[in-house]
């Protein structure tokens, strides 16, 4: 048996043989790379990719532990078949809860027969502050890659985010959008983080020891580098395919050098690819100044935003973004947005134009389908599709954005 085989557990249908499946992974989850949802049968419904259909995004989704029905739910709120997705459960969570996770990904019908989520099976360490949050970030591109080469956008998610718009409305906005365009908020303003985050040399335990520590300081600090800008900003970020490559494969030596250089440093996630593109000839003119979120702020700001709930509601609807954090679990205001943005229904699909079954609460609407190449837009899309344009107005005015 190959190594790519190896890495692959083929899920069946039929409850007899997804019970045997079950114990399966129980003996060899220890050595499994990833679970994989192949089809298991033909696809009722080609997915054609390229320049003549709506965009596709690859997901990466993150949790903790006790995060699988979050995960799940994030999940079912952004699926979509054209889409690819791989969740992650972190090391501190146990292989019974990827197990859970792995089941209920495995009940929805369309993940069954258009095989497009994968589920980690051998976790990464995720210490916030630490390098290991990125490596994981790192690796999740790789296997997105690996496993898919066909979509166009790679975008990071965690169990405290939810999406507010549909995934029909954000592929038929992004459709008019040049897909080498990368949506990575940066400057190169460090102000106080240059003190407090650049200079100072941390090391994440999560890199050599199994069980989570927190990240400890070296007694000095080291002087800014001279060989490259730093650039900082959001973590969280919308990156073309063509970049991850360029990251992952590495014609370059650029991503390897300044990899090893942020390892040290607090929050790699917050420079490390506003860096590598910003001072990369062939990617710095691809970035556009955003990172398509929805956050509220505490005064003075903390290390997250906000917990959002009812009361912001209104004005993340009149946003213009894609997503917003963060999310308290089974916080109300996620039902309202399930209710009023995605019409979907508890433990259901976001529904699209691929979705033909009859809408009930008995039947699940994307429990059949029709041409999944094919997008409606709702209302959400216009909201969004204004915010683009001002945006992306805002990228045209400038040479450069990485200044």
């Amino acid at each position: 048996m190959g190594a790519e085989k190896k890495w692959l557990f083929t899920l069946f249908s039929g409850a007899f043989i997804t019970f045997l499946i079950f114990l399966s992974f129980i003996s060899g989850f220890s050595s499994s790379y990833y679970y994989a949802f192949p089809p298991h049968k033909a696809f009722p419904s080609t997915v054609h990719h390229g320049p003549d259909y709506p965009p596709a995004f690859a997901y990466y989704i993150s949790g903790g532990r006790g995060d699988a029905s979050r995960l799940f739910r994030l999940l079912l709120a952004v699926y979509h078949p054209r889409n690819r997705y791989l969740l992650h459960i972190s090391a501190d969570g146990a292989d019974e809860e990827r197990l859970r996770l792995g089941a209920l990904v495995k009940s929805v019908p369309a993940i069954r027969a258009f095989g497009n989520v994968d589920v980690i099976g051998k976790p990464d360490p995720n210490t916030y502050m630490g390098s290991t949050n990125l490596a994981a970030v790192l690796r999740a591109a790789a296997v997105l890659l690996k496993v898919d080469r066909s979509w166009d956008w790679f975008v990071t998610l965690s169990a405290l985010d939810y999406p507010l718009i549909t995934q029909d409305d954000l592929s038929h906005v992004f459709a008019s959008v040049r897909r080498d365009l990368n949506f990575i908020d940066h400057t190169s303003d460090l102000g106080w983080k240059e003190g407090q985050r650049i200079q100072p040399i941390v090391v994440d335990p999560g890199t050599y020891l199994a069980r989570r520590t927190q990240i400890f300081h070296a007694t000095e600090k080291r002087p800014m580098p001279d060989a490259f800008r730093v650039f900082t900003g959001s973590p969280w970020v919308v990156l073309s395919r063509s970049f991850l490559e360029f990251c992952v494969f590495g014609w370059d030596n650029l991503p390897r050098t300044l990899l090893m250089y942020f390892t040290n440093v607090v929050l790699p996630q917050e420079v490390y690819f506003h860096s590598v593109i910003c001072n990369s000839p062939e990617f710095k003119n691809t970035t556009v100044n955003a990172d398509l979120r929805y956050f509220v702020w505490d005064d003075p700001p903390k290390m997250e935003p906000h917990f959002l709930n009812t009361t912001d509601y209104d004005e993340m609807v009149k946003s213009g973004a894609v997503f917003a954090r963060q999310f308290g679990k089974d916080e109300p205001v996620l039902n309202m947005i399930d209710r009023n943005i995605l019409m979907r229904g508890r433990n259901r699909a976001t529904p699209g134009a691929w979705c033909t079954g009859r809408k009930s609460w008995l039947m699940d609407p994307c429990s059949q389908w029709d041409d999944v190449n094919v997008v409606k837009p709702g209302p959400q899309a216009k909201m969004l599709e204004e915010s683009l344009n001002k945006i992306l107005e805002d990228w045209k005015s400038q040479s450069n954005t990485c200044t």
